[in-house]
């Protein structure tokens, strides 16, 4: 299977219409044979009261692109992918501009994906630092 970095990134994209991932501005930037990546524009609406990136914003972030991620591996007509465990470092906090999340993959199994997923700002400091664990299932009627 060849890998067409452009059509994953808008595929990822068209597929975040009309849920969470587009209500917290996330948009697919790059792409891979082994990572994925998005960013989030930190503002107030993804404020926790002390006016700091909530760290839900950044677990939805960690879980919106390493989900996507295992999507890449997996045949989507006959396999459907769900989060089962995800664990967040929040390492430093911070107010506005934009943050990145990278998905990296650990473990690429039949039935589990584990994935690594680091969040960083713009300076590539690291935010926050994440672990994904995505089970893989025969995809259902819905």
């Amino acid at each position: 299977m060849s890998f067409d970095k452009d059509k994953i990134i808008k595929l990822c994209n068209d597929f975040s219409k009309n849920t969470l991932m587009q209500t917290l501005d996330i948009v697919f930037t790059d792409a891979g044979e082994d990572f994925l990546v998005a960013t989030m524009p930190v503002n107030p609406r993804i404020h926790q009261p002390m006016g700091l990136l909530h760290g839900g914003a950044s677990v939805a972030l960690a879980e919106s692109v390493g989900s996507a991620a295992s999507m890449l591996y997996v045949n989507p007509e006959k396999q459907e992918v769900r989060g089962i465990e995800i664990s967040a470092n929040h390492l430093k906090s911070k107010r506005e501009g934009v943050v990145t999340g990278t998905a990296r993959i650990i473990h690429k199994g039949r039935s589990i994906h584990l994935w690594e997923i680091k969040i960083t700002d713009e300076e590539g400091k690291l935010i926050s630092l994440c672990k994904l664990t995505n089970m893989v299932l025969p995809k259902r009627e819905r």
